[in-house]
């Protein structure tokens, strides 16, 4: 057998695509196409031996050359010469030839067994597997099958393989539907129903897809456009399961929805299983009737109802510690991964369920581009993602129903578990459990697990009087025993006497507080001065938690010392790890943290330079990042001043990263600081510039407007006219992202006006030039033209290359859309080398993307392709979706221009995947309208029809002037 002979790397052979063999990475000479038809024809019998005349037969057909033995017994030889050492994997028996292969020398013999793999994997439920297997066995095809081989069995078997691949191509689109991959599917569908149109199992597929995703008129119109070409070229009807399929979509069949139990889907490149529960405590104690009432409870969504418990009570009471002890006994009825959110529901802003449902999917393996925008869509996405799998989620710390309801999962399988102070009587279905406060016999032995036997064991009356002062609630327990345990001299009585002296001092308080209280005071009057400090600061800042980095611009200390000192509260019980690095308060705790700090931090001013120390650190660390992005911008010279430095990155990626992670607490830092004046207002507005990125996100895009918008109310109530302009530029470029045209004209019209006043570059560069890029959108050229001119002006002015670049590449726009092709090309060339010149990062692929659009209209289509291929790839490493989305609707027209028309329609698809949440409906009805133009020469008309008239309602809403073209499209389809 092949690579049995102990000479070396086993042969390796391909028939999906050239017939070649390998040794290793060394590949083999074959010979002639008539050589390798014969090697074809061996590998393909699975190592059965071929007579003479059956290979005479398959090489030459009905007329072999009178010498057809002879050049069979030259062409064995010459197989055995270039196998080498090998050679005997070339087998002449019975009259005939045969190859012996070995397992997995044979890329058609690895595709079947995969393909064979894949199906007991879905039939076993693991949809997820089946589609990995399904896609390996698919990137086995290398082109066409036995490529450049003729003869009658090369012909037959290249058809048979063809036919193969379009089968396994089916199943696994199958498989994706199935698994909720509706969206991507579409335009790979979209592709093949052009290529292949008579083919009715991919036509019932993209309807199905379609309207999984939403379009429910354009997955009718397949059908319609099916019927019609069925009936033109075959003269016959739509099979039987397209037709039921039609009627359902009519039907609005919610099983449609529906995956298989058992289904575990993911929209991403992987599959993945969330495990986000916070650790659970080592010394967790008593509670064994509610553990068991709720452990019950959640392994009841293994039957057929979604179940849903929420534990009330007071704070301070244990809900978080149960409700984390109890999912993680409970994981193994979740195999497919536990979700974890901390609601914030007891802080002054509680966590916004759209949001919550922005992470939740993305923890789910879908991409940001896959994530809709608006809570309700979210929601159903949520519902549908979890649809089959068995998910355990955990909502801790709610305020009311109204947060929770759209964060239930609702399908059978998975389970919420919900924590809250406030009963929630009218969460519909859910199992009530209200946690009081612990017995005396749990609360002592909880305090005992934490301080040590001996020592309680010798007051045990002591202790009771330590945990009755306690008032028996498990916070404080476990605060105030983690003192005594760091306080070796101290005996039980001593702690005792301590808490009964804070509980009188403290008597007018309520009796829940109160208890709560008195540890706290406790805990905080034992800490070490730096300890005390550090508690009292931390306790400032707004955000979900901190990282030890922000944290030490808090306390101003060196990353060493800050963790000493963070790591000694942890012990103390009074902050919490939240990961490696980070860290957060109890809502309680942090409400007493910040009253000690109003109390106690001396002089006052030290609360204030703690947070501008906060916003220095972010501030600092954003213009870093932006400056690392976009080499040679001047913005960094025209910020606030800091005098606290930040974090220093030299990788992009790591820098990327950091602020996308940050995005929470950088946000909460900015809406924390938007009721300042001075100074620090002004830090807060630069911040959002530094950081715009968020703004182009998709997932914090919202959360950035709100924060843009609240230091613009901040600015206009202090008369801060450069604040102000600076807001305002911020707010320019959020709207025109989401596609509110209007509103950022507003915004930037103000900014330059108020730039002009205070001499403001900012807002005289920036500004100008998005009311530029606005009135090109508007088609208002000349107004573009006259924005871009005193852009580019105040670009040059600040010696801002990258800026003057971005005004020539929108200038250049402005030039293709008045006729001045060659001028276009001629100031997209000098943006994109001006790019160059400053060895831009991904700002590079804005001046191939605008060079991309000259070199289209001036009609050098290929070129144009080329320049914006090279885009693509960058803009999807650097995460910006919206340039990702608008390179493919461009790459999309130049397709259709070339009138490959099945390009143009997948491209188009991709598009609005990408731009979906973000970007706004002006840019989704050009898209739609693209794709339109692509099916219909496709011959789906039904489909274009759709297309253009949802892009004519958006027009419409929009009172854009598209409106008319489209409106002419639709008057022949309507006619037809």
């Amino acid at each position: 057998m092949a690579g049995d002979t102990g000479h070396g790397q086993a042969l390796r052979f391909t028939v999906l695509g050239p017939v070649r063999a390998w040794r290793g990475d060394e590949a083999l000479n074959t010979g002639s196409p008539q050589q390798r038809a014969l090697l074809a024809a061996l590998l393909l019998r699975g190592g059965r031996t071929a007579t003479a005349p059956e290979l005479v037969d398959a090489l030459w057909g009905e007329e072999p050359p009178h010498a057809a033995l002879a050049a069979l017994r030259t062409y064995a030889s010459r197989l055995r010469k270039a196998f080498g050492p090998d050679a005997d994997a070339l087998v002449s028996e019975a009259g005939g030839y045969a190859i012996r292969v070995t397992d997995g020398g044979l890329d058609a013999d690895e595709a079947e067994r995969l393909a064979a793999d894949a199906e007991k994997a879905r039939a076993s439920g693991d949809r997820f597997r089946a589609r990995d297997l399904m896609n390996q066995a698919l990137a086995l095809w290398d082109g066409e099958p036995l490529a450049g081989l003729s003869g009658p069995y090369a012909d037959t078997q290249r058809a048979r393989l063809e036919e193969w691949h379009l089968t396994l191509l089916e199943t696994r689109l199958d498989v994706d539907l199935e698994v909720g991959g509706h969206a991507e599917a579409v335009s790979e569908l979209t592709a093949l129903t052009a290529a292949y149109p008579l083919r009715e199992r991919l036509r019932e597929l993209l309807m199905l897809a379609l309207y999984r995703s939403g379009r429910q008129a354009e997955a009718l119109a397949v059908y319609a456009d099916t019927r019609r070409l069925l009936a033109d070229e075959l003269g016959v009807d739509p099979c039987s399961e397209l037709s039921e399929l039609q009627q359902r979509i009519l039907n609005a069949d919610t099983e449609l929805n529906v995956h298989p139990a058992g289904d575990r889907p993911s929209l991403g490149p992987t599959f993945i299983r969330p495990a986000q529960l916070p650790a659970t405590v080592p010394d967790f104690t008593g509670r064994a009737s509610f553990v068991q009432e709720l452990g019950d409870q959640l392994a009841t969504a293994e039957g057929s109802v979604m179940a849903v418990s929420a534990v009330a009570g007071i704070g301070g009471v244990g809900k978080t510690t149960l409700a984390v002890h109890v999912a993680h006994a409970a994981r193994h009825h979740f195999p497919d991964g536990q979700l974890y959110v901390d609601l914030q529901g007891a802080g002054p802003v509680v966590a916004e369920p759209e949001a919550v449902l922005g992470s939740f999917l993305r923890a789910l393996g879908i991409p940001d581009s896959a994530i809709p925008d608006g809570m309700e869509e979210r929601a159903a996405l949520f519902r549908s993602t979890l649809d089959g799998r068995r998910v355990l989620t955990l909502l801790d710390n709610a305020r009311d129903a109204a947060q929770v309801r759209p964060l239930l999962p609702g399908n059978e399988g998975c389970a919420a578990l919900v924590t809250s102070r406030v009963r929630m009587v009218d969460l519909a279905g859910a199992h009530l459990v209200d946690l009081d406060v612990m017995s005396p016999e749990e609360a002592l032995v909880l305090f005992t697990r934490i301080v040590g036997s001996e020592r309680v064991s010798a007051e045990r009356d002591a202790a009771m009087d330590v945990v009755a002062a306690c008032g028996f609630l498990p916070l404080a327990i476990r605060i105030a025993a983690s003192r005594l345990a760091a306080r070796r001299t101290w005996t039980v009585s001593v702690l005792a006497r301590k808490l009964a002296d804070e509980r009188r001092r403290l008597d007018e308080l309520r009796a829940g507080d109160l208890a709560v209280k008195a540890t706290f005071e406790l805990g905080y009057g034992q800490l070490e001065p730096g300890q005390a400090r550090a508690f009292r600061l931390l306790g400032l800042a707004d955000g979900p938690d901190i990282s030890l980095a922000a944290a030490a611009a808090v306390l101003d200390l060196g990353p060493d010392a800050t963790e000493e000192l963070l790591e000694s509260l942890v012990d103390t019980s009074l902050l919490e790890s939240a990961a490696p690095g980070r860290y957060r308060f109890h809502d309680l705790v942090r409400l007493y943290a910040r009253a000690c700090a109003e109390r106690d931090e001396q002089p006052p001013a030290e609360r204030d330079a703690a947070m501008s120390r906060l916003l220095d650190f972010y501030l600092a660390t954003a213009a870093g990042v932006y400056v690392l992005e976009r080499p040679g911008d001047q913005l960094l010279a025209h910020l606030t001043p800091t005098t606290h430095p930040g974090l220093t990155f030299t990788d992009r990626t790591a820098a990327g990263d950091w602020l996308f992670a940050e995005a929470g607490c950088l946000l909460a830092c900015v809406r924390q600081h938007a009721s300042a004046t001075g100074d620090t207002l002004r830090r807060a507005v630069d911040l959002l510039l530094a950081a715009k990125d968020l703004a182009e996100s998709g997932a914090d895009s919202r959360q950035y407007e709100q924060a843009a918008s609240a230091l613009l109310a901040a600015a206009q109530e202090a008369g801060d006219l450069r604040a102000e302009g600076r807001a305002r530029t911020v707010l320019t470029h959020a709207h025109s992202i989401a596609g509110r045209f209007g509103h950022a004209e507003e915004q930037a019209r103000h900014a330059v006006l108020l730039g002009r006043s205070c001499a403001d570059p900012i807002p005289c560069c920036y500004a100008s030039n998005n009311r530029g890029i606005i009135a090109i959108y508007e088609h208002r050229y000349e107004d573009a033209e006259a924005h871009i001119g005193q852009a580019l002006s105040a670009f040059r002015a600040d010696g801002n290359r990258p800026g003057e670049a971005s005004a020539l590449s929108n200038l250049s726009r402005v030039h293709q859309e008045t006729g001045r092709t060659q001028s276009a090309v001629r100031l997209a060339e000098q943006a994109l080398a001006l790019y160059r010149e400053v060895n831009v990062s991904w700002r590079l692929a804005n001046g191939l993307y605008a060079y991309g659009l000259a070199l289209s209209r001036a009609g050098r289509y290929e070129e144009a392709l080329g320049r914006l291929a090279e885009a693509l790839p960058v803009f999807h490493d650097n995460r910006q979706r919206l340039w990702e989305g608008m390179t493919l609707y461009r790459m999309a027209e130049l397709y259709l221009a070339t009138r490959r028309h099945a390009q143009a329609a997948s491209y188009a698809e991709q598009a609005l995947v990408q731009v979906r949440g973000i970007g706004g409906e002006w840019r989704r009805g050009n898209i739609l309208t693209v794709l339109g133009r692509s099916l219909d020469a496709l011959g789906q008309q039904g489909r274009a029809h759709a297309c253009w008239t949802e892009a004519l309602a958006i027009y419409e809403a929009l009172g854009s002037a598209e409106a008319a073209d489209v409106r002419d499209l639709l008057t022949p389809a309507a006619a037809a």
